[in-house]
């Protein structure tokens, strides 16, 4: 009997062999870790629904801050967890608000290591928990949510945020953005446009991390979890409005989007492992049915071979220090 004459398992045969074969090397500078800091904590808050995540209180966000520049990652995504919130969100550009202050610290102890980026959004900051403000019928109105989005631009460019997340599926929210920040000299700060956020069940547990005061849903500003064209042309959109970065949310169940993203976008094309995706891992892993070690690695590849540039996820100093060992 004569055997194959193709035989891909050669290149399988040994651990030096996938080595050397390997297509796809995430690496920890294409890693971002999303924190979140809670106003007036006196010690970090452990999160129970995101095992490991925590509520910093400013002084082990310092602590966390220097482990992650140490760790080798990209940069770190701020979220901001206020005591009081109203209607319009007044926190978000108070200069004394907690992501504000939060910005100071990281820019003060790692601005110099890490890109210090901070979500744009205002649903951590609204007693409503909607990413916008409402108008009198209690529907969000996109354009008075672009005024209040101008001025929390220009309050987290003053706090020295390199990279401003705008996270709140607003229409034509990046060229407001831009328009704004230009006209008061600050063209320098860059914009990460969260192009192609879905409605996913996947962000259950980032609403317990920021107290979320959300009753109902979002499904009238983020994209139908059915739609991948629409997907493709909020990406385009924002391109052409002048953005840095745009992003994918979620990453694990939408790599469609993201490699029809990366196939075409001139500019970065990032990605957002979620809290539920985060999550589910972590409650396997605690159950014995997975590896969890492989699992995160494994799902990172996943991303970054689907074309992302960089992950924003919660396992980000874990993993680099663990890569950096091996």
């Amino acid at each position: 009997m004569t055997g194959p004459r193709i035989r891909p398992r050669r290149l399988r045969a040994t651990p030096a062999w996938r080595r050397l074969h390997r297509e796809t090397r995430p690496e920890a500078s294409r890693l971002v870790l999303p924190m979140f800091i809670a106003e007036g904590a006196s010690e970090a808050r452990p999160i129970a629904s995101m095992p490991g995540v925590v509520q910093h209180s400013t002084d082990s966000f310092r602590a966390a801050l220097h482990r992650a520049a140490e760790a080798g990652i990209g940069g770190v995504m701020l979220f901001g967890v206020p005591e009081h919130k109203d209607a319009l969100g007044s926190g978000a550009t108070d200069p004394q608000g907690i992501l504000n202050v939060a910005t100071r610290i990281a820019i003060s102890e790692v601005g110099d290591q890490l890109v210090v980026q901070t979500d744009l959004c205002l649903d951590e900051f609204t007693d409503h928990g909607h990413c916008g403000v409402l108008d009198a019928r209690g529907t969000v109105d996109n354009d008075a949510s672009l005024e209040r989005y101008r001025d929390m631009a220009l309050v987290q460019a003053e706090a020295g945020s390199h990279l401003l997340g705008l996270s709140g599926m607003m229409d034509g929210q990046v060229a407001a953005l831009r328009d704004g920040l230009d006209a008061a000299g600050r063209a320098d700060v860059a914009l990460l446009a969260y192009s192609a956020k879905y409605a996913s069940a996947f962000y259950g547990p980032f609403r317990d991390a920021v107290q979320s005061s959300l009753q109902g849903d979002r499904r009238s500003y983020q994209l139908d979890p059915a739609n991948r064209r629409e997907g493709a042309r909020e990406v385009d959109l924002d391109v052409a409005e002048g953005a840095d970065v745009v992003m994918v949310k979620p990453a694990m169940t939408y790599l469609d989007v993201l490699a029809d993203a990366a196939a075409v976008s001139p500019v970065p094309v990032w990605a957002y492992q979620v809290s539920g995706e985060y999550a589910m891992i972590e409650a396997a892993a605690a159950h014995g049915w997975i590896d969890r070690e492989r699992a995160i690695d494994e799902s990172l590849t996943s991303i970054v071979r689907a074309g992302a540039d960089a992950v924003l996820t919660y396992a980000a100093v874990e993993a680099a220090e663990r890569w950096k060992d091996a």
